[in-house]
């Protein structure tokens, strides 16, 4: 996915526009786009009908394309092996937010879901992007999350820009956890 300087990329001008992107993952397709961008965010949950305190989370490559929006020295010493040990993986964390982390990512929450993905082209969007990406299914809400490209197609037609490729082998959606007690708020 990466391309020469002078070379346009439809990914990064879709994400850099605040167009909605719907791409595989762990599981089902997600659907996503620039976590500061208010606009784009606040379109992703009126197309999903999903309300804003629900939040969202941030899928990454790596946890240095988190650290914005995480407040790393807040997390308990006790449980930074277990997460960080989790990653790269099929695990989200609810970890402290950080001041610049927006309320239309948290919902309003203290907490930020993020996971650092293991998955070959969620890896490869967010490293073509040069950071994180909102990740929620690729669904209404309410309705089965989409399994394919050809399903987002279907569902959104051409309100998205859809990363066409495969979702992993999880049959379910990944496991949230909280990052300061350790509970299971999601099972996968």
């Amino acid at each position: 996915m990466t391309t020469e300087k002078d070379v346009s990329n439809p990914l990064v001008d879709a994400y850099e526009n605040g167009k909605l992107i719907a791409y595989p993952t762990e599981a089902v397709f997600g659907l996503g786009c620039a976590p500061d961008n208010e606009e784009a965010v606040m379109s992703l949950l009126k197309l999903k009908n999903r309300p804003i305190e629900k939040g969202v989370i941030l899928l990454a490559s790596n946890y240095s394309q988190l650290l914005r929006y995480v407040d790393d020295a807040a997390i308990p010493m006790d449980m930074r092996t277990e997460i960080f040990s989790s990653w790269p993986g099929p695990n989200t964390w609810l970890l402290p937010a950080s001041k610049q982390a927006p309320r239309w990512i948290t919902g309003g929450s203290k907490l930020i879901a993020v996971r650092v993905t293991a998955h070959h082209d969620a890896r490869q969007l967010c490293e073509t992007l040069n950071g994180p990406i909102v990740s929620t299914s690729a669904n209404v809400s309410g309705e089965e999350p989409a399994r394919t490209w050809q399903e987002v197609t279907a569902v959104f037609g051409d309100s998205v820009y859809c990363v066409k490729g495969e979702v992993g082998t999880q049959q379910n959606p990944t496991q949230i956890r909280n990052g300061l007690t350790g509970e299971v708020i999601r099972a996968s």
